[in-house]
């Protein structure tokens, strides 16, 4: 029960206790008014004092209702200032919150592509050094290489200054077998001393003669080492094989020569196109 509620019923039972004390002083006149005045006064007055009481009590307890209510309204006030502070407090916290989650993903995706590119600077430096052994490697290859050509520089270089003696040395071994042959009437040239000598071994064929039929050019040359001056054998195979004469080398190309038939051929025989100019009596065909 409330304090309001209690402050009712005591109010109604002293309401009753007066009603109850005049009744009996009025049906209890006719026996002993004094006496029954007198004990109905102090009746009253017992119901007065306690109504007093009560009263006192009932100012007290709407006192402390009205302490309650105020403590209450204060508290709740309180509370609800502090509910507030709380849900003012946890939307703080939730835009932080999705300002720090925003945060975060742009970190991660700042993050994500700082290890790319370092995953990306970490493989150029991987080639790079790569590169840098490889051109390391080719660098000392080169080194050595090139200690290698200055030795062949400078043996090359001694063998030049040797050879270079050795040329000045036969220049003048050479000029002075010149004078000395010029001094016997003979002569000192090179093609017609080489023509004295043997011809080398070679084969070739008849290409084209000269109406004559004394001039005609062969299929060899001075890059087979004729020189003016050689005398070659002139021979046929077809239909069978017979020999026709001789022919001295007239001049030369690297890869044919021009030929005149010593004498007379044989039995007079005429010199065709195809036949074989050979060093040798029996040529190897």
């Amino acid at each position: 029960m409330t304090t309001v509620g209690k402050i009712l019923v005591l109010f109604i039972m002293a309401f009753s206790l007066i009603l109850s004390a005049i009744s009996t002083v009025v049906f209890t006149t006719s026996k002993n008014w004094k006496t029954a005045t007198e004990a109905e006064r102090k009746k009253v007055n017992d119901v007065t004092v306690k109504l007093k009481e009560q009263t006192a009590k009932t100012e007290a307890a709407q006192k402390d209702l009205e302490a309650a209510n105020a403590s209450y309204e204060a508290k709740t006030k309180q509370h609800l200032d502090r509910i507030k502070a709380i849900e003012d407090a946890n939307a703080l916290a939730v835009n932080q919150a999705t300002t720090a989650k925003s945060q975060v993903a742009d970190a991660q995706q700042t993050a994500k592509a700082a290890l790319e590119e370092a995953e990306a600077r970490r493989k150029e430096t991987l080639q790079l050094r790569d590169q840098k052994s490889l051109v390391e490697k080719q660098g000392n290859e080169f080194k050595l290489h090139t200690a290698e050509l200055n030795d062949k520089i400078r043996e090359l270089e001694r063998a030049m200054e040797t050879a270079t003696k050795n040329n000045t040395d036969l220049r003048e071994r050479v000029a002075k077998f010149s004078t000395y042959l010029r001094s016997q009437g003979l002569s000192d040239d090179i093609s017609q001393i080489k023509g004295i000598e043997s011809p080398p071994p070679v084969v070739g064929e008849v290409k084209r003669v000269e109406a004559t039929n004394r001039k005609f050019e062969a299929t060899i040359g001075s890059n087979d080492g004729l020189v003016p001056g050689h005398e070659l054998y002139l021979f046929r195979t077809s239909p069978r094989p017979e020999y026709i004469g001789k022919a001295e080398v007239l001049s030369v190309d690297p890869n044919q020569s021009v030929l005149q038939v010593k004498g007379t051929t044989y039995q007079g025989k005429k010199i065709q196109e195809g036949d074989i100019v050979s060093s040798t009596i029996k040529p190897r065909l």
